[in-house]
Protein backbone atom coordinates (compact mmCIF):
# COMPACT_ATOMS: atom_id res chain seq x y z
CA UNK A 1 0.00 0.00 0.00
CA UNK A 2 1.47 3.36 -0.31
CA UNK A 3 1.96 6.25 1.57
CA UNK A 4 -0.97 8.11 3.62
CA UNK A 5 0.60 10.87 1.45
CA UNK A 6 1.85 9.66 -1.54
CA UNK A 7 -1.85 8.38 -1.96
CA UNK A 8 -3.63 11.84 -3.01
CA UNK A 9 -0.84 13.07 -4.17
CA UNK A 10 0.32 10.89 -6.68
CA UNK A 11 -2.36 8.72 -8.44
CA UNK A 12 -4.79 9.38 -10.97
CA UNK A 13 -6.66 12.83 -12.39
CA UNK A 14 -5.17 15.36 -9.76
CA UNK A 15 -8.87 17.37 -9.99
CA UNK A 16 -11.50 14.36 -9.92
CA UNK A 17 -12.69 12.28 -7.16
CA UNK A 18 -14.96 9.78 -7.79
CA UNK A 19 -18.08 8.98 -5.89
CA UNK A 20 -19.95 5.67 -5.50
CA UNK A 21 -23.41 6.12 -3.80
CA UNK A 22 -26.09 3.37 -2.87
CA UNK A 23 -28.66 5.47 -3.27
CA UNK A 24 -30.50 7.88 -5.32
CA UNK A 25 -31.18 9.98 -3.51
CA UNK A 26 -27.58 10.38 -1.92
CA UNK A 27 -25.94 10.81 -5.67
CA UNK A 28 -28.91 13.41 -6.04
CA UNK A 29 -28.31 15.20 -3.13
CA UNK A 30 -24.21 15.38 -4.15
CA UNK A 31 -25.03 16.68 -7.37
CA UNK A 32 -26.96 19.68 -5.75
CA UNK A 33 -24.11 20.58 -4.20
CA UNK A 34 -21.73 21.15 -6.97
CA UNK A 35 -21.53 24.01 -9.97
CA UNK A 36 -22.03 23.45 -13.35
CA UNK A 37 -23.91 19.77 -12.77
CA UNK A 38 -23.84 17.71 -16.22
CA UNK A 39 -24.99 14.34 -16.90
CA UNK A 40 -22.42 12.15 -18.66
CA UNK A 41 -24.29 10.10 -22.16
CA UNK A 42 -21.33 7.79 -22.42
CA UNK A 43 -22.05 6.23 -18.70
CA UNK A 44 -25.40 4.68 -20.33
CA UNK A 45 -23.01 2.07 -22.23
CA UNK A 46 -21.85 0.94 -18.82
CA UNK A 47 -25.82 0.72 -17.22
CA UNK A 48 -25.11 3.97 -15.21
CA UNK A 49 -26.02 7.56 -14.75
CA UNK A 50 -22.35 9.39 -14.11
CA UNK A 51 -23.17 12.85 -12.82
CA UNK A 52 -19.84 15.38 -12.93
CA UNK A 53 -19.90 18.79 -11.61
CA UNK A 54 -17.26 21.44 -9.47
CA UNK A 55 -17.15 21.09 -5.62
CA UNK A 56 -15.79 24.95 -4.60
CA UNK A 57 -13.33 24.23 -2.01
CA UNK A 58 -12.67 26.93 1.54
CA UNK A 59 -9.55 27.46 -0.77
CA UNK A 60 -11.13 29.25 -3.64
CA UNK A 61 -10.34 26.40 -5.98
CA UNK A 62 -12.32 23.62 -6.66
CA UNK A 63 -12.60 19.62 -7.14
CA UNK A 64 -14.10 17.91 -9.83
CA UNK A 65 -16.79 14.86 -8.91
CA UNK A 66 -17.65 12.37 -11.15
CA UNK A 67 -21.06 10.68 -8.95
CA UNK A 68 -23.30 7.59 -9.45
CA UNK A 69 -25.37 4.56 -7.74
CA UNK A 70 -23.26 1.34 -8.05
CA UNK A 71 -25.72 -0.93 -7.55
CA UNK A 72 -26.39 -3.68 -4.75
CA UNK A 73 -23.85 -6.75 -4.43
CA UNK A 74 -20.24 -7.03 -5.01
CA UNK A 75 -20.90 -8.05 -8.89
CA UNK A 76 -22.85 -4.25 -9.70
CA UNK A 77 -20.34 -2.28 -7.23
CA UNK A 78 -17.39 -3.71 -8.62
CA UNK A 79 -18.35 -2.95 -12.35
CA UNK A 80 -19.54 0.40 -11.43
CA UNK A 81 -16.39 1.21 -9.36
CA UNK A 82 -14.09 0.01 -12.29
CA UNK A 83 -15.91 1.71 -14.81
CA UNK A 84 -15.42 5.33 -12.96
CA UNK A 85 -11.83 4.39 -12.88
CA UNK A 86 -11.66 3.94 -16.56
CA UNK A 87 -13.35 6.17 -17.64
CA UNK A 88 -12.33 9.64 -15.45
CA UNK A 89 -8.62 8.14 -13.68
CA UNK A 90 -9.57 9.60 -10.10
CA UNK A 91 -7.09 10.66 -7.59
CA UNK A 92 -9.23 9.20 -4.75
CA UNK A 93 -12.67 7.07 -5.11
CA UNK A 94 -15.00 7.24 -2.18
CA UNK A 95 -18.43 4.90 -1.47
CA UNK A 96 -21.24 5.68 1.13
CA UNK A 97 -24.24 3.88 2.10
CA UNK A 98 -26.34 2.20 4.79
CA UNK A 99 -25.00 -1.49 6.82
CA UNK A 100 -26.81 -3.56 9.37
CA UNK A 101 -24.45 -3.10 12.64
CA UNK A 102 -22.73 -5.83 14.58
CA UNK A 103 -21.25 -3.18 17.59
CA UNK A 104 -23.62 -3.24 20.36
CA UNK A 105 -21.91 -0.07 21.54
CA UNK A 106 -22.91 1.68 18.27
CA UNK A 107 -26.48 2.65 17.69
CA UNK A 108 -28.40 4.05 14.06
CA UNK A 109 -27.15 7.01 12.60
CA UNK A 110 -24.00 6.27 13.76
CA UNK A 111 -20.88 5.85 11.22
CA UNK A 112 -18.54 2.84 10.73
CA UNK A 113 -15.63 3.99 8.57
CA UNK A 114 -14.02 0.95 6.19
CA UNK A 115 -10.93 0.31 8.10
CA UNK A 116 -10.43 -3.49 6.84
CA UNK A 117 -12.77 -4.79 4.96
CA UNK A 118 -13.94 -8.16 5.05
CA UNK A 119 -15.79 -10.77 2.24
CA UNK A 120 -18.68 -12.99 3.73
CA UNK A 121 -19.04 -15.57 1.10
CA UNK A 122 -15.57 -15.93 -0.76
CA UNK A 123 -12.87 -18.32 -0.40
CA UNK A 124 -10.09 -15.57 0.12
CA UNK A 125 -7.31 -18.30 -0.27
CA UNK A 126 -8.08 -18.84 -3.89
CA UNK A 127 -9.14 -15.18 -4.87
CA UNK A 128 -5.74 -14.02 -2.65
CA UNK A 129 -3.58 -15.76 -5.73
CA UNK A 130 -4.53 -12.99 -7.97
CA UNK A 131 -3.62 -9.37 -7.61
CA UNK A 132 -3.49 -7.48 -5.58
CA UNK A 133 -2.77 -10.62 -3.92
CA UNK A 134 -4.61 -10.02 -0.04
CA UNK A 135 -7.06 -11.54 1.95
CA UNK A 136 -8.55 -8.48 3.63
CA UNK A 137 -8.94 -4.83 2.06
CA UNK A 138 -8.11 -1.32 3.74
CA UNK A 139 -9.45 2.01 3.01
CA UNK A 140 -6.88 4.54 2.36
CA UNK A 141 -5.33 5.76 5.87
CA UNK A 142 -5.49 9.24 4.62
CA UNK A 143 -9.27 9.44 3.42
CA UNK A 144 -9.85 8.07 6.82
CA UNK A 145 -8.40 10.45 8.30
CA UNK A 146 -10.25 13.10 6.34
CA UNK A 147 -13.31 11.37 7.23
CA UNK A 148 -12.52 10.96 10.76
CA UNK A 149 -11.97 15.12 10.72
CA UNK A 150 -15.04 15.43 8.48
CA UNK A 151 -17.22 13.34 11.03
CA UNK A 152 -15.82 15.59 14.00
CA UNK A 153 -16.84 18.32 12.23
CA UNK A 154 -20.47 17.78 12.04
CA UNK A 155 -20.79 15.85 15.27
CA UNK A 156 -21.42 12.43 13.83
CA UNK A 157 -20.66 9.79 16.43
CA UNK A 158 -18.36 7.27 14.25
CA UNK A 159 -15.66 4.49 14.97
CA UNK A 160 -12.96 3.54 12.14
CA UNK A 161 -13.56 -0.34 11.96
CA UNK A 162 -14.38 -3.85 10.42
CA UNK A 163 -16.98 -4.19 8.04
CA UNK A 164 -18.26 -7.51 6.45
CA UNK A 165 -19.67 -7.56 2.86
CA UNK A 166 -21.42 -10.50 1.30
CA UNK A 167 -23.84 -11.60 -1.72
CA UNK A 168 -27.37 -11.99 0.84
CA UNK A 169 -29.22 -9.72 3.09
CA UNK A 170 -28.48 -10.53 7.05
CA UNK A 171 -31.79 -10.02 8.57
CA UNK A 172 -32.02 -13.01 11.44
CA UNK A 173 -30.26 -13.05 15.26
CA UNK A 174 -28.91 -16.38 13.74
CA UNK A 175 -27.00 -14.92 10.67
CA UNK A 176 -25.88 -11.68 12.37
CA UNK A 177 -24.23 -13.83 15.08
CA UNK A 178 -22.69 -15.95 12.32
CA UNK A 179 -20.88 -12.85 10.59
CA UNK A 180 -19.89 -11.45 14.15
CA UNK A 181 -18.74 -14.61 14.89
CA UNK A 182 -16.81 -15.09 11.49
CA UNK A 183 -15.48 -11.61 10.93
CA UNK A 184 -15.23 -9.75 14.06
CA UNK A 185 -16.92 -6.91 12.23
CA UNK A 186 -19.19 -3.94 13.35
CA UNK A 187 -21.12 -3.40 10.16
CA UNK A 188 -22.32 -6.03 7.73
CA UNK A 189 -23.14 -5.21 3.99
CA UNK A 190 -22.69 -5.93 0.49
CA UNK A 191 -20.11 -3.74 -1.40
CA UNK A 192 -17.83 -2.50 0.59
CA UNK A 193 -15.18 -4.73 0.16
CA UNK A 194 -15.44 -5.35 -3.63
CA UNK A 195 -14.85 -1.44 -4.15
CA UNK A 196 -12.10 -1.42 -2.09
CA UNK A 197 -10.39 -4.93 -3.61
CA UNK A 198 -11.38 -3.10 -7.66
CA UNK A 199 -9.49 0.45 -6.50
CA UNK A 200 -6.38 -1.90 -4.67
CA UNK A 201 -5.94 -3.61 -8.07
CA UNK A 202 -5.98 -0.33 -9.78
CA UNK A 203 -4.05 1.41 -7.34
CA UNK A 204 -6.47 4.11 -6.66
CA UNK A 205 -7.08 4.96 -2.88
CA UNK A 206 -10.34 4.66 -1.68
CA UNK A 207 -12.63 5.17 1.23
CA UNK A 208 -15.60 3.34 2.25
CA UNK A 209 -18.66 4.59 4.69
CA UNK A 210 -21.20 3.51 6.34
CA UNK A 211 -24.13 4.89 8.10
CA UNK A 212 -26.07 2.21 10.49
CA UNK A 213 -29.56 1.95 9.63
CA UNK A 214 -30.67 -0.97 11.56
CA UNK A 215 -29.12 -3.95 13.99
CA UNK A 216 -28.94 -6.37 10.84
CA UNK A 217 -32.20 -7.64 12.52
CA UNK A 218 -34.85 -6.42 9.79
CA UNK A 219 -36.60 -8.84 7.42
CA UNK A 220 -35.67 -7.30 4.00
CA UNK A 221 -39.40 -6.66 3.03
CA UNK A 222 -39.19 -4.58 5.82
CA UNK A 223 -36.38 -2.80 5.29
CA UNK A 224 -37.51 -1.31 1.59
CA UNK A 225 -40.09 0.75 3.24
CA UNK A 226 -37.45 2.37 5.12
CA UNK A 227 -37.33 6.62 5.36
CA UNK A 228 -33.97 7.16 4.24
CA UNK A 229 -34.09 10.42 3.29
CA UNK A 230 -32.06 11.00 6.60
CA UNK A 231 -28.73 8.43 5.72
CA UNK A 232 -28.90 9.93 2.41
CA UNK A 233 -28.69 13.43 3.92
CA UNK A 234 -25.96 12.40 6.12
CA UNK A 235 -24.13 10.47 3.80
CA UNK A 236 -24.21 13.37 0.40
CA UNK A 237 -22.89 16.42 3.35
CA UNK A 238 -20.14 13.76 4.18
CA UNK A 239 -19.09 12.84 1.07
CA UNK A 240 -18.82 16.48 0.04
CA UNK A 241 -17.26 17.98 2.83
CA UNK A 242 -14.45 14.35 2.43
CA UNK A 243 -13.97 15.44 -1.40
CA UNK A 244 -13.24 19.33 -0.87
CA UNK A 245 -10.48 18.45 1.44
CA UNK A 246 -9.08 15.49 -0.50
Amino acid sequence: MQSATQSVTTVGNQDLVAVLGAMDEEVALVAQGLDGVVHDPASRSAGLDVVRGRLPKADGGHVELAATVGGMGTVNIAASAQYLIDAYHPKALIFSGIAGSLNKSLHINDVVLGGTLRYLDSDMRMIAQFAPKTEVFHSDPYLLQLADQALDDMGVTHITGTIATGNYFVDTPEKTAEVKAQTGADAVEMEGAAVCHVAARNGVPALVIRALSDNADTDYEVFKEFDISEYADTAAKLVLSIAARV
